[in-house]
């Protein structure tokens, strides 16, 4: 690429919080593809060493932890004249009290994950109120009692993010192969019913990450692709996941909510020690990590026919993650040291010697069996594309740059979740970032080769259900 559409105007401070990882592979995005003052940029990062990078590169930075005490004041200070853009790529901040109170203040907001204040992850005693439906549910709250209004897009990443963008035209590639049309549903009605129709039961957030370095992974370590805090956090959390009206049977130690859409469950164990049987197209079968992401209770909950709670529709939607192999050590170390690691390393692309980061949906138990429709991006590709960032980065920090000129070229729509945003529009934005999007059929189910010598109890009349998903 070197002809970089310049897609709007961000008028007043474009601040960005964080300059981790990520934070650092967006920053080039946002400057190739949008008009701004560039004396009102400014990044907001509490670590001493990230502040010198950026001092390093003339960004203009303010080394500073916003805190539930301080936050206000600061974003106050920071948008003055209500107006702008807030791009928050942290850990440790309320994702909810900075929404809020930048929709208050009038300025454009995204985030990647409904993140909490520094302590929640681990600090919480309640394991039902540590959930990422707990996260979200209080942000579906806000927006119920505050609709419109200064638009907040929350949740903008590759996952969650990006997948419901690919949830929506795996189903479009799904209902013309089976002969249902090529006309898009206008409502989230419609996209229900035609999952329904289209005889989708499930949806796997289906990944597999095959990124190498020439080094061995060094003892007590954890080497990931992408932060390592903030898979720690969320693969400590209990596991969980939308769940579908077709199941047939449910883990003893699953729990449902009381109160909110009651779109998913849980289960008394951390997602990251959650193996679940899957499929991408590089490696085929798989295991992966039933980890806790909010696009599995945001797609069943979108997808959803009907109200109450036996509702007449809801596809059953979890993450199925095979990360990198030294992060799959690392945790194999962790859970078996019962330490965290206090040393952490994130790939550098200049480092990874090869392997891609194969993402995708898995929609499953249809007439065609299972459909894996998704990204097959290469470190060796993502070189060529954007700078300070390994292929894993580059799903997530596109998916900030569709998010964010989705958001400027829909100023008022209120808080939005990506299911709920334009997928063509916001496709077309990130693609160029993708490298192969690419359907795949198989015919393989978790039922296949299972001529196990021991005894399982699997549901044989379904071969999708859970109980022949969940390793046990």
């Amino acid at each position: 690429m070197t002809d970089y559409p310049i897609y709007g105007r961000i008028d007043g401070p474009l601040v960005m919080i964080g300059y981790g990882s990520i934070g650092r592979g967006t920053l080039p995005l946002i400057e190739r593809h949008f008009d701004f003052d560039r004396d009102q940029l400014l990044v907001v990062e509490p670590k001493p060493e990230r502040v010198e990078l950026l001092r390093s590169r003339g960004i203009p930075c303010k080394q500073l932890a916003l805190t539930p005490e301080n936050y206000r004041d600061e974003l106050s200070a920071l948008f003055p004249d209500g107006k702008g853009f807030c791009v928050n790529l942290s850990v440790d901040t309320s994702s909810l009290d900075l929404m809020k109170h930048c929709r208050a203040l009038g300025v454009l907001y995204i985030d990647t994950v409904a993140e909490p204040w520094a302590g929640w992850y681990f600090e919480t005693a309640d394991n039902a109120a540590r959930t990422n439906y707990a996260l979200r549910q209080a942000v579906r709250d806000e927006k119920a009692a505050n609709p419109g209004g200064t638009t907040a897009v929350s949740c903008c990443g590759a996952n969650p993010g990006m997948v419901s963008w690919f949830v929506k035209a795996g189903l479009m590639k799904l209902a013309e192969d089976l002969g249902h049309g090529t006309q898009a549903p206008s409502t989230r009605e419609g996209w229900a019913a035609l999952m329904r129709d289209l005889g989708v039961k499930g949806v796997h957030i289906a990944e597999r990450d095959t990124q190498v370095r020439a080094e061995p992974k060094p003892h007590m370590v954890f080497v990931n692709t992408w932060s390592v805090e903030g898979f720690i956090a969320e693969g400590y959390q209990p596991s969980e996941m939308g769940w579908g009206t077709f199941e047939p049977w449910m883990p003893e130690n699953a729990h449902r909510h009381e109160t909110g859409c009651k779109a998913a469950i849980w289960l008394e164990q951390p997602g990251a020690d959650t193996r679940v049987r899957s499929w991408c197209p590089t490696r085929g079968p798989q295991f992966g990590f039933l980890v806790t992401h909010n696009e599995a209770i945001s797609i069943a909950d979108y997808y959803t026919v009907g109200a109450g709670d036996h509702p007449e529709f809801r596809p059953t939607c979890h993450y199925a993650y095979h990360p990198c192999d030294d992060a799959v050590l690392s945790l194999h170390e962790m859970f078996g040291s019962g330490e965290i690691q206090t040393e952490h390393h994130i790939m550098d692309v200049d480092e990874i010697t090869d392997g891609i980061d194969e993402l995708g949906v898995l929609l499953y138990g249809h007439a065609k069996n299972a459909l894996w429709y998704g990204s097959r991006l290469s470190n060796e590709e993502t070189r060529s594309l954007a700078p300070d960032q390994n292929a894993t980065g580059l799903q997530v920090t596109s998916a900030v740059l569709a998010g964010m000129v989705w958001a400027l070229e829909n100023p008022r729509a209120g808080i939005v979740e990506t299911d709920e945003m334009d997928h063509a529009r916001c496709l077309e934005v990130q693609l160029p970032y993708l490298g192969p999007v690419e359907g795949h059929y198989t015919d393989w189910t978790p039922l296949t080769d299972r001529d196990s010598p021991f005894p399982e109890d699997l549901a044989l009349d379904e071969p999708w259900a859970l109980q022949n998903t969940l390793a046990r």
